[in-house]
């Protein structure tokens, strides 16, 4: 099976290693839309999300013994309540794996699909565009912009989105997005994550939807 575009051949062998566990993980984010949904971009990590769980508890145990078991070597850089960051290294290459614990209810079930030669379960690309959204609002990622971008050139739909962001961040409307992402320094946080090459496309982006996001916010 040849190599789908966006993974690296760690980050395959990570989610063939995990395959199968249980209770079953879903894969989603830059994960997700590199390796099913739009393949655009790499990305530098694989997010595992246990939707509906409040706590890890044993998982990150289970994820990383698992792990060991396969050959990897594992390192633990952040282990919290619900979340959990894990360094997978085989010979010279490596991965970030986060682990995630998410009460949040999700908006539409995760898909069966095939990755890196296994069935994983992977969300919708409306679930990562209303997560996309709502994490534009807590952080000024680059990345995040330009995921927003080609989900929403390829068919997303930005009027449904918006309220779902709204049921999983209450503090999300399209004026407070808008107001957040006015003040996103497009250039140089595209700089900082190696996307110069598309630093002008995403300012243009950004400026429109900006302005579709103020338009949407006016009483009618």
């Amino acid at each position: 099976m040849a190599r789908l575009r966006g993974l690296t051949p760690i980050q395959e062998q990570v989610l063939a290693t995990l395959a199968g566990f249980d209770p079953p993980w879903t894969l989603t984010g830059g994960g997700a839309l590199v390796a099913v949904h739009l393949r655009h971009r790499h990305t530098r990590d694989l997010d595992l999300f246990w939707h509906g769980r409040e706590v890890l508890g044993a998982l990150l145990a289970g994820v990383r013994d698992r792990l060991l078991s396969a050959g990897f070597e594992v390192r633990v850089d952040v282990d919290a309540r619900s979340f959990a960051r894990l360094v997978v290294t085989r010979g010279r290459a490596s991965t970030i794996v986060d682990l995630v614990a998410d009460i949040v209810p999700t908006i539409e079930a995760p898909q069966q699909v095939e990755v890196a030669g296994v069935c994983v379960q992977v969300d919708t690309r409306h679930e990562i565009l209303v997560n996309k959204l709502t994490t534009l609002l807590s952080r000024s990622e680059v990345r995040d912009l330009l995921d927003v971008k080609v989900l929403l050139e390829t068919g997303g739909d930005l009027d449904r989105a918006l309220p779902d962001a709204a049921r999983k961040d209450g503090g999300l409307t399209a004026l407070s997005l808008s107001w957040v992402l006015e003040r996103l320094p497009v250039e140089r946080v595209a700089a900082a994550a190696g996307f110069c090459e598309h630093a002008e496309e995403l300012e243009r982006f950004r400026v429109d939807l900006v302005a579709r996001l103020v338009e949407k916010s006016r009483p009618n």
